[in-house]
């Protein structure tokens, strides 16, 4: 098996652990069933959608992006940047606040560059006011493996 397509296929295991809750509960004695296991949201289930067939890389404080750049939200579970065959993905360290109902208002300070120390605000699509505040991590790049189909990233 070839290194990219192993690497894939980890990736995805990752994946799929970050996506599952902790087989033990606290006490760390019992182990619960996967019919207690909360079911994927549909964010999480798009967003694992748009990684398949692609390779995490190493990740960095900085992203340069332009005023055309794509920018997805993902509900509860991450902010996208980019498209094609290199995303850039941020967790984010308070996932739970972002929603696509809000907009991201960013202050940079670099003019071409989104980093991870930016200031990020949200507000609410409808009514206008402010919803809260989105603190970003390092973002990931996700590259698309040579003969993977496009999965609409």
């Amino acid at each position: 098996m070839s290194k990219p397509i192993r690497t894939a296929i980890l990736g995805a295991a990752t994946l799929a652990l970050l996506a599952t809750p902790a087989l033990a509960d606290h006490h760390g004695d019992t182990e619960k069933s996967a019919e207690t296991a909360p079911a994927m949201t549909k964010a999480e289930k798009r967003f694992a959608k748009l990684l398949e067939g692609r390779v995490a890389g190493e990740p960095t404080d900085c992203i340069t992006t332009l005023p055309t750049s794509n920018m997805q939200v993902f509900d509860k579970t991450a902010i996208v940047f980019g498209r094609g065959n290199v995303i850039y993905v941020n967790r984010t360290r308070n996932a739970e606040s972002i929603d696509d109902n809000d907009v991201l208002v960013i202050k940079r300070s670099d003019g071409s560059r989104l980093c991870r120390l930016d200031n990020v605000t949200t507000v609410d699509r409808s009514t206008h006011m402010f919803s809260g505040v989105v603190f970003l991590d390092d973002f990931i790049p996700y590259t698309r493996v040579k003969g993977a189909e496009d999965k609409g990233g």
